[in-house]
């Protein structure tokens, strides 16, 4: 892997057991700019991002989540990369700690996640701009991106148009 085709790191996921104090915490305590607002999950500027902890917990670890106790499990470190596919085969290679391969979330996002030395979480998926170049390959309109990726109608524009 050359230095070009490294993920680049893109942002903090904090899973939290409020969703609304955490939002109220960072956004007015600390003064963080709200970016994104899905309920279950809140984007600031900046990267850092909260999610719903059994909504993450379900998100990353499918049917097993009960197995699992927040505070061991309860952040993630999220990446982004452009060939999904050879990233993933090279980490295999090298042995990692795999949590799942790669998959496709509901809103269309591809992503894998890895264990670091640590067991701390590492997710590695396509930029969204990435999603919804594949989504409009794959014949999806514009109104039919935004409703699976809940991404904003304007964004998907620009991405198609290259903007």
């Amino acid at each position: 892997m050359t230095l070009q085709d490294a993920p680049k790191y893109q942002a903090a996921v904090f899973f939290v057991s409020d969703v609304e104090k955490s939002k109220h915490f960072y956004n007015v305590i600390l003064g963080q700019k709200i970016t994104v607002d899905f309920g279950a999950n809140v984007g600031f500027e900046g990267g850092l991002s909260i999610w719903e902890k059994n909504y993450a917990l379900k998100t990353v670890f499918k049917d097993k989540a009960a197995n699992f106790a927040v505070g061991a499990n309860n952040a993630e470190i999220y990446f982004e990369a452009s060939n999904l596919e050879a990233l993933f085969k090279s980490l295999v290679k090298q042995q990692v700690n795999v949590i799942h391969s790669i998959m496709e979330h509901p809103w269309g996002q591809r992503a894998f996640r890895i264990r670091d030395p640590d067991n701390h979480i590492i997710e590695i998926a396509e930029a969204m701009g990435d999603v919804v170049l594949r989504l409009h390959k794959e014949g999806l309109s514009v109104e039919g991106i935004a409703e699976k990726s809940m991404m904003p109608q304007e964004f998907i524009e620009r991405v198609i148009q290259g903007k």
